[in-house]
């Protein structure tokens, strides 16, 4: 099955997409059958910001001004197709948050999930609260990744905090923001608000209890709500009178749709994404659901539930190590030297937390150890290391997963970073001892928000029946499985000394 087709074949409905992610911005179109098409995509690259006390942060009105480029870009490439378009589905990156006066202005950066600098709040929260009894309501840690801790941080430590206490009349993520500017609404879906940390993911309502702890008052935050809008505001419907009247859906979080577009939307299927960071997801279901202490739980929408972890060292810790070990930036020189290496070769043992960790144990603080280095250590061996370093981190969660999750578990491996090394791929397969099985969908996440939107307007009956195509399958080396879970003992007893034992 391919994942892409021609114009003049597509069926329609159309969908076009909008996927913002933490350092790109892209447009797709969609055709009823969720198969991409092909050339009509518009893309725009962006950075964010990082500062020396852990911030990482960017600016909403140039986020928004890449995001109406993208649509302009598209709508040209789409020509005559634009007249077939009947949904917009955005995504966007789930933990984020500004806050806006009460004429709709950005007063502070949309601070993203890898912005540290709230720490000290979410250790305040952890002395106030049962942070156990949170987990269980909100399905996310007491951990400044998630909103409760920033915005305590921004009220209070934070260079907006005046703005913050006296100014800010409303807090959105992103994907509001863009609702707001587009249809002057504001409105959250359940998906973003439920990464937030601020929703008890039981009723699907804003968590009262945690809007009073940090405080803020419910009237800052927007209506949950997943119908779409319709109805541009006349700047934008003159810009774009094909989308003008065109339901427009408030955005889903990333995560949820790169699950959905993979195909991993049932309690057999364990979606694996290594892009910037890396998570294990699995998306089913339910009426109601209990939430495991060392994983979190999310929502695509009022009556399925996201539940996995999430690495915040993914591919920007490949990326690192190849930029400070001088590696070719070429991707197949990577690969030819990463073959090279046999598994556990050098016996290094690497802790990957250049960004601190999430799962499993939300150690901000935590950070990269290399053991076992000597002047023989080669660039090639680090480099290798490093991927199985998280390859470690990712059989963690896998045993955690396992045991909320059917017998029998397909492994869907999905994310730039990862489906371009096959070396890596095979490693997972070993160090999980599991099949592993390549997607070919190459923008999940766009994917998924087409299928959702398409399910939603009723072009198709559910997002199950919608099949991704797949890859390669890499089955388990035996004997190099043995060679990785004696190496993987060894990360995890670092792990306890520096890590947890550090922290006790």
């Amino acid at each position: 099955m391919s994942s892409t087709v021609a114009a003049k074949v597509a069926k329609k409905p159309l969908v076009l997409t909008i996927d913002v992610g933490t350092s790109s911005v892209r447009a797709m179109l969609y055709d009823a059958h969720g198969h991409a098409i092909h050339g009509k995509e518009a893309h725009r690259t962006h950075q964010m910001r990082s500062t020396e006390d852990g911030g990482i942060e960017t600016d909403a009105l140039e986020l928004f001004g890449r995001v109406t480029a993208c649509i302009d870009d598209l709508l040209h490439a789409a020509g005559g197709l634009a007249v077939a378009i009947e949904a917009v589905a955005p995504d966007t990156f789930w933990h984020n948050v500004l806050g806006i006066s009460a004429q709709g202005e950005p007063l502070t950066p949309v601070l993203t999930w890898a912005d540290t600098r709230a720490a000290g709040a979410a250790e305040s929260l952890r002395r106030e609260l049962d942070a156990h009894i949170v987990h269980e309501r909100t399905g996310c840690v007491l951990h400044p990744s998630y909103l409760p801790a920033k915005l305590r941080w921004l009220q209070t430590e934070s260079p907006w905090k005046k703005a913050a206490l006296h100014s800010v009349r409303h807090w959105l993520s992103f994907a509001e923001y863009m609702i707001m500017r587009l249809f002057g609404k504001l409105q959250c879906s359940i998906s973003m608000a439920s990464g937030s940390g601020l929703l008890d993911q039981h009723t699907c309502t804003w968590d009262q209890k945690m809007l009073e702890a940090i405080p803020i008052s419910p009237r800052t935050l927007s209506e949950l709500d997943d119908a779409p809008c319709r109805g541009l505001l006349p700047e934008f419907a003159t810009r774009w009178p094909a989308l003008a009247q065109v339901p427009w859906f408030p955005g889903w979080g990333d995560g949820a749709t790169s699950n959905v577009g993979s195909g991993c939307v049932s309690k057999d299927k364990v979606a694996l994404m290594v892009g910037t960071s890396g998570a294990m997801r699995v998306v089913w279901a339910t009426n109601q659901v209990t939430i495991p202490s060392r994983l979190w739980c999310y929502r695509v929408d009022a009556r399925r539930v996201v539940m996995g972890g999430a690495l915040s060292n993914g591919g920007n810790f490949i990326d690192w190590l190849c930029a400070t070990l001088r590696l070719p930036h070429d991707r197949d020189a990577q690969e030819a030297a990463m073959a090279k290496v046999g598994p556990d070769q050098a016996g290094l043992t690497i802790l990957p937390f250049l960004a601190g960790e999430r799962s499993t144990g939300w150690h901000v603080d935590a950070r990269a150890t290399f053991s076992g280095m000597s002047l023989h250590t080669q660039p090639e061996e680090i480099f290798r290391a490093g991927h199985e370093a998280i390859a470690y981190r990712f059989a963690l969660l896998y045993q955690l997963l396992r045991a909320e999750l059917e017998s029998g578990t397909d492994v869907i491996a999905s994310g730039g970073a990862l489906l371009h090394s096959p070396v890596w791929l095979q490693m997972l397969s070993d160090v999980l001892e599991t099949t592993i099985t390549a997607s070919v969908v190459p923008e999940a996440s766009s994917r998924g928000a087409a299928l959702l939107a398409l399910e939603a307007i009723g072009a198709i009956s559910d997002i199950r029946g919608s099949d991704a195509p797949m890859g390669t399958a890499y089955t388990p080396n035996i004997d190099q499985s043995k060679i990785y879970r004696r190496a993987a003992e060894r990360q995890r007893a670092l792990y306890d000394i520096l890590i947890e034992g550090g922290n006790s």
